[in-house]
């Protein structure tokens, strides 16, 4: 699979519910899926059809992927890691998407989408440990120290953002301190501190077919 170059929008349309990919547009009135919340297409506009089981199977897992913006095989793969692990297969997959350092930056209210994170990791502004991480994907740790540090650009987006992000609450398994641009991360998340609305136990019945 390529890299995806279409409307965002149309993925929420598709998946029946916003799913925050452009950020703070979302929340305003230019959202297209306030204004078409009908799936997208030529028959999109009519009745939506009543799903099978494994229908509803895959719409979630398609709902999760497209959220933290994965390819297919690097959604499986996080799948597959969480189920040689200890504790529920569910649980330890959305733990591992949430410890995903684009992720974290988002979550912080450095960026306003993960998308708008994964470009500020890759052009390696992010320091963990003092060391420079680039890997959107690295998965982060309790204790872990987090740093934003600007080289000629960048400081006045983050501003913007952070800013934007204000009312968009921190979980509490993050520390942020925005006014030195760094954050720790206190404990692993739970599966409380996911505020989105998730049934992971579709997704684990779906690949264990």
């Amino acid at each position: 699979m390529g890299k995806y170059i279409g409307s965002r929008c149309r993925l929420c349309r598709r998946e029946g519910e916003k799913l925050f990919l452009k950020g703070t547009r979302c929340a305003t009135y230019r959202c297209a899926f306030d204004r078409r919340s009908y799936a997208p297409g030529q028959h999109g506009e009519g009745r939506r059809a009543k799903l099978s089981n494994y229908g509803l199977q895959l719409r979630e897992k398609q709902k999760v992927k497209r959220m933290y913006g994965l390819y297919e095989k690097q959604f499986r793969n996080y799948f597959q890691e969480a189920n040689r692990g200890k504790g529920v297969t569910g649980e330890v997959l959305l733990q591992f998407l949430e410890r995903r350092l684009d992720n974290v930056i988002f979550r912080l209210g450095f960026c306003t989408s993960r998308r708008q994170a994964r470009q500020l990791v890759g052009h390696g502004f992010v320091f963990v440990n003092d060391h420079s991480v680039n890997i959107p994907s690295f998965q982060v740790k309790p204790n872990d120290e987090i740093a934003i540090q600007f080289k000629k650009k960048g400081k006045q987006n983050v501003d913007d953002n952070i800013k934007l992000s204000k009312d968009r609450a921190i979980p509490e398994w993050l520390e942020a301190d925005h006014a030195h641009y760094k954050a720790k991360i206190k404990r692993l998340p739970e599966r409380k501190d996911i505020g989105a609305p998730i049934n992971e136990q579709l997704i684990v019945e779906l690949y264990s077919r």
